[in-house]
């Protein structure tokens, strides 16, 4: 019986109990925060843009002006790790997103009001969502697969995924799945204020542990969260195995309209993102503006060129003089 099969069975006995678990959250923002490319770097095409203000309550400065920059198409193993939370009992699990938090950050919500960070990111995930439907049919080459990476860190692959995310799940015909991929620094959670919680690493640990039950559902109707789980030394290998392989066609096949955003970890900085390049259908890397030196943004592309469909969030980009609210982002 397949992970997606077993989750289906726990939910349709949870439809008869009833024994659904609701978890208060709360938390303090992320370190990780903003989008970000270089013009032309690789033949890349900009796509859109926009302005996003800074926040003082968040340690770091917010994006301010993400852009999406598209070019062309081109087994569990029991190794030793720390302690998991217990998840028995908990079949599936709910989540409250703290919306006030993120409203107060300047972040996306779905009842939020039409902003420059909303408008952006409704630009850049139009081209994401037509890919996903690359040639009809996302389940074959996994485009409904995109994962959200950087060269280096505090560039603001986690603000972007996020983001991108909340705005998906406002889609008519989409639900999305966030996962928190950065397994050596998670921060998905926290930058949602919620708490911690076992996620993917402990279902490609544990033989007992279905998706079903770390999978979080949340106060946003379309979106779900997978944490990143326990940390563990052999993260790498965890995440180029069979049983991610596995994992991630189940993900990717079993619901056709659900959209799945990895927030994973920098490329030159860590190995798991390479790991988990090769298995994605779309890449998404941010860029900080006027900072990332365009040798790393090279040497990261030259990590991710196995994917077919790479994309560049401009982060933190100063708007032109004069640009208003539409102006800006039709220029």
């Amino acid at each position: 019986m397949s992970i997606i099969e077993k989750a289906a069975g726990k939910l349709a006995q949870l439809g008869k109990t009833g024994n659904v678990s609701a978890e208060k959250t709360a938390g303090k923002p992320p370190l990780d925060d903003n989008p970000g490319i270089i013009e032309k770097a690789a033949g890349k095409q900009v796509h859109n843009h926009a302005e996003a203000r800074r926040d003082p309550s968040f340690e770091e400065i917010l994006p301010e002006a993400p852009h999406l920059i598209a070019t062309g198409k081109r087994e569990k193993t029991d190794i030793g790790s720390s302690p998991s939370p217990s998840v028995q009992g908990r079949a599936h699990k709910e989540g409250a997103i703290n919306l006030e938090k993120l409203r107060q950050a300047g972040m996306i919500t779905p009842d939020g009001e039409r902003s420059p960070i909303a408008e952006a990111f409704r630009l850049i995930k139009r081209p994401l969502l037509a890919n996903s439907l690359h040639n009809g049919n996302a389940q074959a080459d996994n485009h409904n697969l995109i994962m959200v990476t950087s060269a280096l860190a505090e560039e603001g692959k986690t603000f972007c995924a996020t983001n991108l995310a909340m705005s998906i799940a406002m889609e008519m015909d989409h639900t999305v799945l966030l996962v928190d991929a950065d397994v050596a620094r998670p921060s998905v959670l926290e930058y949602l204020g919620m708490e911690p919680s076992p996620g993917l690493l402990d279902v490609l640990l544990e033989d007992s542990l279905d998706l079903a039950d770390v999978l979080i559902r949340t106060n946003v109707e379309k979106l779900a969260i997978l944490p990143a789980g326990r940390t563990h030394k052999r993260s790498t290998e965890l995440l180029g195995s069979h049983a991610m392989s596995d994992l991630l066609k189940e993900i990717a096949q079993r619901y056709p309209d659900r959209i799945v955003i990895f927030d994973a970890p920098p490329l030159l900085l860590t190995s798991e993102a390479q790991a988990l390049a090769s298995q994605m259908g779309q890449i998404v890397m941010v860029v900080e503006a006027e900072t990332t030196p365009q040798k790393a943004v090279i040497e990261a592309l030259r990590q991710i060129e196995s994917c077919d469909t790479i994309n560049f969030i401009y982060n933190k980009a100063r708007p032109f003089p004069g640009g208003d609210f539409y102006g800006y982002y039709y220029n």
